[in-house]
């Protein structure tokens, strides 16, 4: 959603100012200069990119519009979840969430929250951790080693899309000067035309470096930032998963181990030590 504010405000202002400037708006309708300048961006962002990343950037763009950061709610739930995971593992056993984590979507205690159920990528960390230390003596140091280069290396291939999209962000303004030097090359063809046709026509090449600029630096480049943003949310929704468990598989007891995690929520929208100590109290209840 405020994607499509932002791009409404950028042309706004910008056609905008050219109206209220007298500019004549026929002049900037200008449908073959755009098809040049995106349909050799899109072409260099094929060329580019293996289908993974191409994927990925389609994706990203799907979830910059619907605008689905992470909200207190979310970062509670999972606070919650590792509350019941770690009271269960201290009085039952490590053995007892066995089959939780092979089949989370069958768990009861997973099924609680089925909004964490959703995020393949929390679900898959929190599962493969519990197996990790059910099946082996790993240290919790080598462990908190583990999920850091899990967490790096899934940063990096979520990076990849936003990567991509800046990049391609930064050619608009070259592919724009080619479609302006295309129309150049049109209006010396004209040369016998009188003045007015001529200057018609250069103006219609100059469109073509307007709308390269304008889509590199108004549209495509935020999008890619904002991509960057998303992905940086992603990893700091993992850290608190991987924090929690960590303190816990060192020794802590649930409700400290739940502290641990709760201290790395984002600021904005993290919970109070009341508010989350309230909700697992309503969970026991």
């Amino acid at each position: 959603m405020f994607a499509i504010i932002g791009a409404v405000i950028v042309f706004a202002c910008v056609i905008g100012g050219y109206v209220l400037e007298h500019g004549n708006l026929s002049l900037l309708y200008q449908p073959v200069e755009l098809l040049i300048i995106a349909g050799a961006a899109c072409g260099a962002f094929v060329i580019g990119n293996p289908l993974r990343v191409i994927k990925g950037s389609i994706a990203g763009l799907i979830r910059i519009l619907t605008n689905k950061s992470y909200t207190k709610n979310d970062y509670m739930e999972i606070l919650l979840l590792l509350s019941e995971i770690f009271t269960k593992i201290r009085k039952e056993g490590l053995v007892s969430i066995e089959s939780d984590v092979d089949s989370p979507e069958e768990s009861k205690i997973f099924s609680k929250y089925p909004k964490f159920l959703k995020n393949h990528h929390a679900v898959t960390l929190v599962a493969d951790t519990l197996r990790t230390v059910m099946t082996t003596s790993i240290a919790p140091h080598e462990l908190e080693s583990l999920l850091d280069a899990e967490l790096e290396a899934l940063h990096e291939e979520e990076m990849a899309p936003s990567k991509a999209i800046t990049n391609i962000a930064d050619a608009f303004p070259a592919l724009g000067i080619v479609a302006a030097v295309l129309g150049v090359i049109l209006t010396m063809a004209k040369m016998k035309e009188p003045p007015e046709v001529l200057g018609q026509s250069i103006g219609a090449a100059l469109v073509g470096t307007f709308l390269g600029v304008l889509l590199s630096y108004g549209i495509v480049g935020p999008l890619g930032r904002s991509l960057e943003f998303i992905v940086a949310e992603d990893k700091e929704f993992l850290n608190v998963l991987k924090v929690g468990i960590v303190a816990f598989v060192g020794g802590a007891a649930p409700q400290i181990a739940v502290e641990f995690a709760r201290r790395v929520v984002p600021t904005g929208v993290k919970p109070t030590f009341l508010e989350v100590e309230e909700a697992i109290r309503s969970l026991r209840k």
